[in-house]
């Protein structure tokens, strides 16, 4: 493994693409540390000390921890997943984004504009939202988060995040068209990792001062593991349906006749579902934060607490549900049946066609049913431990799915690159079977 990040750097345009990646990963983290003017940020510290095992604490997971910080990054790039989705949907039920999925590159780029138009809609919606909030926080002995509260601190604050995130959209695509990987994952990837040495060091201070025993944390520790280890089994698991090419006589040339197989994973979405779910689930508490001092709205927010009974069964439903919809955008198995029929391929009891089409539907759907579930499972199942251990949210099972599954997606890509140009990947024996975000 170590000759292959060696070979890296030998490879001058994966050499280029990595430190650009690096670079970009850089300016995101910089800017994750700059402050919102007219925000306290001591008096905010003081208030989210608490706050950890909350849906705060889990949106700040995501942000890298410029939410808790109220930096110009705060809102990070879930905005713009959001609009993602909302697209996304659209084109299932509205013709006109139905043609414009079918349209190739040009329909792509007025899809990528009307999520782009999107991005700024959310990020101002949520910025206001957020504006409301920090003015009606306290910290300790009612010292205000905002000193000068106000509709010019709530334009300000709507003009920064808004800003930051149509920013860090920017980066997203600059790394996925210049750089190595998925854009908005590794970004979303970096927040993540970006606080484990914290959480390692908290973890070791709790249990150097006696309140956690060894034997959780050893439980932990091992739990982290095996999820990681499972999460990697699933997202690596492959259906093979078996498929035969006749053979071709091309001039003096006999082409075909070979045995082959489609490769159908149990995870063909990767770790959309799950960004996608908790993006969705972010937005109860985006619209309770409007009304701070409506008491039956506050009440009816605690229901989306992580850890409730509401929010895990709404969070697994979701998970699932978007399971099911990223595959069936990103594999069609009429066009699949249809180029093997082009080219004489056949399923081997099956007639090819619509025939052929069905079943590797049929085939698809059950497979991605136990895989989808598994994924909903390791999701929800750490917020028992959360409340359990009391530890913080980046040691769950959202943070760790999303680590290994764009760690696996872009790792893929380098290896990729290796392998054409002759070097020898990250595995002597086998490849590593990423998923594309």
């Amino acid at each position: 493994m170590l000759n292959a990040f060696q070979n890296i750097f030998k490879i001058e345009e994966l050499r280029r693409r990595v430190l650009f990646t690096l670079g970009i990963l850089v300016v995101y983290r910089v800017g994750g540390h700059i402050p919102t003017p007219g925000v306290d940020a001591q008096a905010l510290g003081v208030f989210f000390a608490g706050a950890g095992s909350t849906l705060f604490g889990l949106y700040d997971m995501f942000v890298g921890g410029a939410f808790y910080k109220a930096t110009i990054f705060a809102l990070g790039i879930m905005p713009y997943i959001s609009a993602s989705i909302i697209i996304q949907l659209l084109g299932t039920v509205i013709p006109y984004f139905q043609r414009l999925q079918k349209e190739g590159e040009e329909g792509r780029r007025k899809i990528t504009q009307y999520t782009r138009y999107g991005t700024v809609l959310l990020a101002a919606l949520q910025a206001l939202g957020t504006a409301v909030f920090l003015e009606s926080i306290n910290a300790g002995q009612g010292v205000p988060v905002v000193p000068s509260p106000g509709w010019g601190f709530k334009f300000l604050t709507m003009v920064t995040f808004t800003s930051g995130t149509i920013f860090i959209m920017w980066l997203g695509e600059q790394i996925t068209e210049r750089g190595i990987g998925n854009g908005i994952s590794l970004i979303i990837f970096i927040g993540i990792i970006a606080r484990f040495p914290q959480a390692i060091f908290d973890e070791v201070t709790e249990l150097l001062a006696g309140r956690r025993g060894l034997f959780s944390e050893l439980f932990l520790v091992a739990l982290m593991v095996g999820v990681v280890a499972a999460v990697v089994l699933v997202t690596r698991a492959q259906r093979r349906v078996p498929v035969q090419y006749p053979k071709r006589v091309v001039g003096r040339k006999v082409y075909g006749g070979q045995m082959t197989h489609i490769p159908l994973s149990v995870n063909t979405a990767g770790v959309i579902p799950i960004i996608f779910a908790q993006s969705i689930m972010f937005a109860p508490q985006t619209f309770i934060s409007f009304f701070p001092n409506v008491q039956w709205i506050q009440d009816m927010g605690s229901y989306f607490n992580p850890g409730t009974a509401v929010y895990s069964i709404v969070y697994g439903i979701i998970i699932v549900f978007f399971a099911f919809f990223y595959t069936a955008i990103v594999f069609n198995p009429v066009d699949l049946a249809d180029n093997m029929k082009k080219y004489g391929g056949y399923i081997p009891g099956i007639r090819p066609g619509k025939r052929t089409s069905d079943y590797i539907d049929k085939v698809l759907t059950r497979i991605t049913l136990p895989g989808a579930v598994f994924f909903a499972l390791v999701a929800i199942l750490p917020y028992i431990m959360i409340r359990q251990f009391n530890v913080q949210h980046y040691f769950g099972g959202t943070g760790l799915l999303i680590v290994v599954g764009v760690a696996l997606d872009t790792l893929q890509q380098v290896e990729s690159h290796l392998i054409m140009r002759h070097y020898e990947g990250f595995m002597k024996r086998g490849r590593i079977r990423g998923r594309s975000m």
